[in-house]
């Protein structure tokens, strides 16, 4: 493509690398640029609308603008524009958010540590599992378990964590100490005639078969989401987290909730751990703590992690770690007010009611020739597209029939976001009943347009 010299195109590709991006392809293609946010839509360069049904990356939980935010970050701009927590300072925002996130922790925490994102909250988390077993004498537990097709972060270990590969091709990564237990997908990988109580109990044989394996006293933590979300939005099986929890106990292995996506609301309680009954050392949040309005991100831990803190910080003179921007009052002060508006407009009881009303507008395109399996909870939803879905035979991978489903939503005006073959929906939490059915329809239209592309290509069943 050549683009208009100077124009925000030709500026983007002479200038930006952009994450998650075929950077060749971006250099002929260039960019959508976004340039007005209202609710849950968002306007391109060109002035078309789009309704962002994943609330950008999972965060935008009060949509795309905010006059109240905006007012309460001036403000605090004005007043105090940064400081750090480093060295006994502090700053009134960043001490009333932590004292906001211990009363609604999902168990009782201890503390809150903060950092700028997600990736960091789980790099900090996976410090402190080592500095707790450090503490308490047992240096050797340093192994760290995830899942296959999990995803906690970019950092060099919260990327090692994921089990995605194509984040490590490349890098030189994963690092040795992480090691990866079964992807907990029942639609795709359940055994015939299997119920998903049997498929949980698997799903822990395995992971205790993972421990013995590798030594139990070698493990430190294990990191879980509540529902995978990166991972095609994949919820737990019933009893998963209950077999998992038994295996983690058995072995005295510390677990951390990785609630960077599901945290506050977004599987219709305030906590995936919540929804799940996970009861996690450690909960790392993200995302909409300050409803993407401000880079900011926290880790809760528990009374035991505390402990080993203190007990660390005794014998070294100093808690060594920190970021730059930890606790920065602006960030802190924008977090705090969303968590005031999430309690004027009861969050949890409209993610519940609008929960509903997502599975039903979006589940009942299960019937649609493309579609295998329809499954969600509270306001995040999986829907896997398969050539046969009872049979649950997928399409060849070489048709790209999610990429190009997401193509055709895109020019229905809806965005999406696609995991191979599996589409996912997050929308923003202020999305309305009327929005998503609206979003059904256009979904519903670009299912139709892929599907009579393949069947003039013989590639349906």
């Amino acid at each position: 493509m050549t683009y208009i010299p100077n124009s925000i195109e030709a500026r983007d590709v002479a200038s930006l690398v952009h994450m998650q991006t075929n950077l060749r392809t971006h250099q002929r293609q260039g960019p959508d640029v976004i340039v007005r946010g209202e609710g849950c839509r968002v306007f391109d360069d060109s002035g078309r609308e789009y309704i962002d049904a994943t609330a950008g990356l999972w965060c935008a939980s009060l949509g795309f603008g905010s006059e109240r935010l905006a007012k309460v970050a001036y403000e605090q701009m004005r007043n105090l524009g940064y400081y750090h927590l480093y060295r006994h300072r502090s700053n009134e925002p960043a001490i009333a958010l932590a004292e906001t996130l211990l009363e609604l922790a999902p168990v009782p925490m201890a503390r809150v540590v903060f950092q700028c994102s997600g990736s960091e909250a789980n790099d900090t988390a996976i410090k402190l599992a080592w500095y707790y077993w450090n503490a308490v004498g047992k240096p050797q537990r340093s192994k760290i378990i995830a899942r296959r097709m999990a995803y906690h972060g970019s950092t060099c270990a919260a990327v090692s964590l994921s089990g995605k590969p194509d984040m490590h091709a490349g890098f030189g990564l994963p690092f040795a100490p992480f090691k990866h237990t079964e992807f907990p997908h029942y639609y795709r990988r359940h055994e015939p005639g299997e119920t998903q109580e049997e498929f949980s109990a698997r799903m822990a044989e395995a992971l205790e078969t993972l421990i013995q394996a590798e030594g139990a006293d070698t493990i430190a933590a294990f990191f879980a989401e509540p529902v995978m979300g990166a991972g095609g939005a994949i919820l737990p099986p019933r009893g998963y987290f209950e077999r998992i929890q038994a295996v983690l106990r058995k072995y005295d292995i510390l677990f951390v909730a990785d609630e960077v996506i599901c945290g506050f609301a977004r599987t219709g309680e305030m906590w995936g751990c919540q929804t799940f009954g996970i009861r996690p050392d450690m909960v790392t949040s993200a995302k909409a703590l300050s409803a993407a309005m401000q880079p900011i991100s926290a880790v809760l831990v528990s009374e035991r992690i505390h402990a080993a803190m203190l007990a660390q910080s005794d014998k070294f003179g100093n808690f060594a770690h920190g970021y730059t921007y930890a606790g920065h009052p602006v960030a802190a002060a924008v977090a705090l007010e969303v968590q005031k508006i999430y309690a004027e407009i009861d969050i949890v009881g409209r993610a519940k009611r609008l929960g509903a009303v997502l599975q039903s507008a979006l589940g009942r395109l299960k019937a649609h020739p493309l579609v295998g399996d329809v499954q969600g909870v509270g306001l995040i939803l999986g829907m896997e597209l398969m050539r046969d879905g009872e049979g649950r035979i997928p399409f060849d991978a070489a048709l790209n029939v999610g990429a190009r489903v997401e193509a055709a939503a895109k020019r229905h005006g809806l965005l999406i976001r696609v995991v191979g073959d599996r589409l996912v929906f997050a929308p923003p939490l202020v999305i309305e009943a009327a929005e998503i059915e609206d979003v059904g329809q256009r979904l519903e239209r670009a299912l139709d347009d892929v599907a009579q592309d393949l069947g003039c290509e013989g590639a349906l069943r």
